[in-house]
């Protein structure tokens, strides 16, 4: 297939959480044969913090982040081709976007959503019945979705989508795996996060908390947004930490903490990138405790589970470097019998071939 992807950067996670995700899939649709143009706005400092080049398994077009007229040329060449994808929160001309691919629509041409901030989006339609993307969702062929499990698919389903599949974040193995320790990273908890509206609260509960109860520990926060925090004197801020330098980080560290958002926690199924990338990499997570942790990772054997910030510290309290290499290798060993970007491709094609026999069709 010839595939037109629309989303927020494919060439840099600067602000953009959804990188890792976009590589991993759109390189293992590339190694099943097909052709990709990811085309990206240059918006929010984005193209001047690249931290890859382009790469050889996706054309990469980056029009300009003002004006209509750079994104209308891409729709204009994206014209004809066999799949086109809309993703959610590419930052500039969302709502052009949403409206304008359907008019690529047509025998041959598939339209697909996909949302990579489920819960963002649901609330969004749910709580304005004038939102303009709440009349494009039956239109669309097919709503895939980073996460969420039934309670999204549920909630796409009566807003009228034809088609909603998950296609869950999992490990490109190529990218994420073991490198040797860095003592740049070297504390006991480290924990990688933009600061967010709805994370901010949950961050201070599950790190912060943890980190003021262990002042003999060494903590490790890294993202961007936070450097006028107030934080205990046993955490250190690095800022925004690069993509190459996150196997590092994720082998420096005696464990590394996973903190859903807000809305990713109340919908469940949602195990964040960080979680994929972290495993392949052989660390030891520490996680908040949402729905659907299981079908991913087994609790206490291949991740630990925390209910709040008191229980992150008593996991830190009782957790010696071999547990902890222990646990790491066994959600490793998992994440690449189950759960890499190669078979989540796999995955889609069985959704655009008619063969998933997950996938849940809207019925009359």
């Amino acid at each position: 297939m010839k595939i037109a992807f629309f989303g927020s950067s494919l060439v840099s996670a600067y602000w953009n959480g959804a990188a890792t995700y976009y590589r991993g899939i759109i390189r293992a649709l590339h190694n099943l044969g097909h052709e990709i143009t990811f085309y990206e706005p240059d918006a929010y400092g984005r193209q001047e913090n690249r931290d890859i080049p382009d790469p050889d398994w996706a054309r990469v077009v980056v029009y300009p982040g003002e004006g209509e007229t750079g994104v209308r040329q891409a729709l204009a060449e994206a014209r004809g081709v066999d799949l086109v994808v809309k993703a959610s929160g590419v930052g500039v001309f969302d709502e052009l976007l949403e409206a304008a691919v359907l008019e690529l629509q047509g025998p041959r041409t598939r339209v697909a959503f996909w949302d990579v901030d489920a819960p963002a989006t649901l609330d969004r339609v749910q709580h304005d019945p004038a939102d303009p993307f709440r009349a494009c969702i039956p239109r669309y062929d097919v709503i895939f979705t980073y996460g969420g499990g039934d309670p999204v698919v549920d909630a796409y389903t009566a807003l009228g989508a034809r088609l909603c599949v998950p296609i869950y974040n999992a490990l490109d193995p190529e990218t994420h795996h073991p490198v040797p320790a860095d003592p740049r990273f070297a504390v006991d908890l480290a924990f990688l996060g933009n600061r967010l509206p709805d994370r901010e609260a949950r961050m201070e509960s599950f790190f912060l908390v943890a980190a003021a109860a262990l002042p003999e520990l060494r903590f490790l926060l890294g993202g961007s947004g936070w450097g006028d925090k107030s934080m205990p004197a046993n955490v250190q801020y690095v800022g925004h930490v690069y993509t190459r330098d996150h196997n590092a980080l994720n082998c420096s560290a005696l464990a590394v903490l996973n903190i859903s958002r807000d809305s990713m926690a109340r919908y469940g199924f949602s195990p964040a990138t960080r979680v994929f990338e972290a495993a392949g990499a052989g660390a030891c997570i520490i996680t908040d405790a949402w729905e659907g942790i299981e079908q991913f990772l087994a609790p206490g054997r291949e991740i630990l589970v925390a209910e709040n910030g008191a229980e992150v510290a008593r996991i830190l309290r009782d957790l010696d470097e071999p547990r902890a290499r222990a646990i790491g290798e066994a959600a490793r060993q998992r994440v690449l019998e189950a759960h890499t970007y190669a078979h989540r491709a796999a995955q889609v094609e069985a959704v655009l071939a008619g063969r998933d026999a997950s996938a849940r069709r809207a019925t009359g």
